[in-house]
């Protein structure tokens, strides 16, 4: 018998062997190899007295099929305990026996004792069990983790994360929820409460938020710092930390006691990706007060989460300050629009298409969109809102739902159909939710604004009753609250799993992760996109977590190779300096010439961004973040001047774009895309009919440089244009005939 058939056999639980002589097989060291079949040992076999028999052809064997043995009602084990994921432990057991096999076979020398023992059952002196020891001595240097499956679990369960708190936990918190929709003063009364307290802190979900909370607290007089991922901005000049701090919510400090603590929009616990931060906010924060603000449709189920803490909740409930009302009739037209009005995009293409349409017809429009940095969305709404400004049209996208103050008359949503990241990270399109219609449609009327009163509505007639659902609906009640493996819990898995990568780390501890029903574990699929771009770079395991957890666009190709950048100059000791950075990123920079240097100025700014946020968490190797925020400014206000001039920019890229490929790369969409503007599911969608006319003109129109009403006037234009050609031809025709009679 051959090594090849042990560990066939050691797979499929075949026993059979033959009776030979172990003392000379092992006595001689001879090498595990079948015996040759010569007519002297077939003789010699029928000869005896078939005490040695041939090893039966196995492949003729036909496998029976195996019935269970349980009654048909069902699995009586499956109802005692849980269902299996069989999958999972068939595919463990078969990578670990093709790893094994192929140790046996291709290894030059194999361990003494596994080598005696094959040696036996190659001689038929020992049992193929004999090899299931060793093979599990395999399967566990392959899979470190079956050796540790108790501690990995212990350190990965997640069922009771109050107790990462012990500061909280020891005080008695009180809870007070301010519940409400938008515009309806649920944060002002936070906030003032928050102003009156000897200290506190405020946590929001964007930079802009906390940078409006900071001055109007240092403009009520009361002493407060600005602390964001990228900025701190102390007040007091020798750096002293005041008693009040304005913060994002990932950056709130879960050890330092206040006596208030405000968590804005707490709807956001369930957010796939950042719901961990408010999770550890409402959880950890160590204040006498903590006053949660945030939609109604969160009241029960903070009351829930705060039982498990022994904290109660007191609801305090708001209504709308100023009314706003759905519209019986959609625009249907840029030409419809009035002042005050603002066009909702879930698309920065469809922004720039919408933008040069309006432009076309002599309105000027301000522009604001995730993208653009902070400086920038605070011109644009400015320049809004003055009420001396020419500029009257708002084009933007959700990002106006949060940290802007803008004084709109009428909300109008160019589209229902937003894309999202599902449970498993993998993008979609889908009509908005009612949360997120009522949070956009809640900007139009705001309080003390110029229009007491606001207006919603849609730009095709088809999906005005389809917002009128959304509206009309109950807004789903909150049920789960995010989670996050920390550093910690990441170092404690890699004392047991030495050798597995960052990636690989987080993927392990997300699969044996116990979480209850409360809670579920966040998408960490930014977290290992991370991970596996600077793997190859000799990092400790606590700087690349670090670098992982940075907030960076991975869209931008510019964005990620800095990045990559930055991590490789960090591993080799090297500081990060000024003129290092000034290099990488070509400063000084010029304004923009079109759509792409806009969007290469925009990544350039997330650039500096990541060096700012990587400043403050490895200060010897970041150090002229000073430097650094000074040319950010300055970039800041070049893109203000290209945001400014965007129509400009779109014309531009509009005459570059003569080629299908750059126009196809460039993908400036049409205002009429009604295919994009349904959802999946919704009442009044219709099947598009797919374009054939292949002319250029149609291609113009399909590809977003021209739109309908563009075709149209410059058709008329240019039979115009012929019509005068053909009489200046026709007449200087005319002139060449007299002067040829004369």
């Amino acid at each position: 018998m051959s090594v090849h058939r042990c560990v066939y056999l050691l797979s499929r639980s075949h026993i059979r062997y033959r009776v030979c002589a172990r003392t000379a097989a092992v006595a001689n060291n001879t090498t595990l190899r079948p015996t040759r079949r010569t007519s002297e040992n077939v003789s010699s076999r029928h000869s005896s007295s078939y005490s040695s028999s041939r090893p039966p052809d196995t492949s003729l064997f036909v496998p029976l099929t195996v019935k269970s043995d349980e009654v048909s009602n069902g699995s009586v084990g499956e109802e005692l305990t849980q269902p299996l994921d069989r999958s999972k432990y068939t595919r463990l057991f078969h990578q670990a026996f093709v790893s094994f096999r192929k140790y046996v076979l291709e290894m030059n020398s194999l361990n003494a004792d596994l080598y005696i023992i094959l040696s036996d059952i190659c001689c038929g002196a020992g049992h193929i069990d004999d090899i299931f020891p060793y093979f599990m001595r395999h399967a566990k240097q392959i899979f470190p983790m079956l050796d540790c499956m108790d501690d990995l679990r212990k350190i990965s369960d997640l069922r009771v994360p109050a107790n990462w708190y012990p500061e909280a936990r020891a005080i008695q918190r009180k809870i007070v929820f301010h519940a409400g929709p938008t515009n309806s003063g649920k944060t002002y009364h936070a906030i003032q409460r928050f102003l009156a307290a000897k200290s506190g802190v405020y946590c929001g979900p964007l930079k802009l938020l906390a940078h409006e909370i900071y001055e109007k607290s240092n403009d009520a007089g009361v002493p407060c710092d600005l602390v964001t991922g990228e900025e701190r901005i102390f007040v007091d000049q020798e750096g002293r930390t005041s008693g009040h701090i304005a913060s994002t919510i990932e950056m709130c400090s879960v050890t330092t006691p206040y006596e208030v603590a405000v968590i804005d929009e707490i709807q956001m616990i369930k957010d796939p990706a950042r719901g961990w931060a408010w999770t550890r906010a409402l959880l950890g924060l160590c204040a006498e007060e903590i006053h949660v603000c945030g939609e109604a449709a969160a009241v029960d189920f903070v009351t829930e989460l705060m039982y498990t803490t022994g904290e109660e909740v007191e609801v305090h409930n708001y209504k709308r300050l100023t009314p706003f009302s759905v519209s019986n009739h959609a625009v249907e037209s840029l030409d419809n629009l009035k002042p005050g009005d603002c066009i909702v995009c879930f698309s920065k293409n469809d922004i720039y298409s919408i933008s040069r349409q309006i432009e076309v017809r002599g309105l000027e429009c301000a522009v604001i969109y995730g993208s653009l940095p902070p400086g920038t969305k605070l011109a644009q709404a400015k320049k809004f809102n003055d009420p001396d400004d020419p500029c009257k049209i708002l084009v933007a996208t959700d990002a106006i739902g949060m940290g802007l103050n803008l004084s709109i008359r009428r909300i109008i949503f160019n589209s229902l159909v937003k894309p999202s990241v599902n449970e498993k990270g993998e993008r979609e399109l889908d009509t908005i939710s009612t949360s997120q219609a009522l949070q956009i449609a809640g900007r139009a009327g705001r309080f003390r604004s110029v229009f007491k009163e606001g207006e919603v509505t849609t730009m095709q007639r088809d999906d005005l009753p389809v917002l009128k659902e959304i509206l009309g609906k109950p807004v789903d009640p909150i049920e789960t609250a995010g989670l996050h493996p920390t550093a910690e819990q990441i170092e404690m898995f890699a004392y047991h799993l030495p050798q597995a990568t960052l990636s690989n780390l987080v993927d392990i501890f997300v699969s044996l992760a116990q979480v209850d029903g409360l809670y579920f574990v966040c998408n960490i699929d930014d977290f290992k996109f991370l991970a596996d771009m600077i793997q190859h770079i000799p990092l400790n395991l606590r700087s690349r977590y670090v670098f992982c957890t940075a907030p960076i666009n991975k869209k931008q190709a510019f964005v990620c190779t800095s990045f990559l950048k930055f991590a490789r100059q960090f591993s080799r000791d090297e500081p990060l300096t000024f003129n290092w950075v000034c290099r990488h990123v070509n400063w000084p920079l010029a304004p923009p010439k079109n759509i792409k240097d806009l969007v290469h100025l925009e990544a350039v700014h997330d650039v500096l961004d990541l060096y700012l946020w990587l400043s403050y968490r490895f200060m010897d190797m970041f150090p002229d973040a000073n430097l650094v925020r000074d040319i950010q400014k300055e970039l800041d206000g070049i893109i203000q001047v290209g945001v400014r001039n965007i129509t400009r920019l779109i014309r531009a890229t509009e005459d570059q774009s003569a080629s299908p490929e750059t126009a196809t790369s460039l993908r400036l969409p049409v205002l009429d895309t009604p295919s994009l503007r349904r959802g999946r599911g919704s009442k009044n969608q219709k099947k598009e009919p797919r374009a054939t006319d292949s002319s250029l003109s149609s291609r113009l129109v399909r590809d977003g440089l021209l739109t309908k009403e563009l075709l149209q006037q410059l058709q008329r234009e240019w039979v115009r244009e012929q019509s005068q050609n053909g009489d200046d031809s026709n007449s200087a025709k005319k002139g060449k005939r007299k002067k040829n009679e004369h």
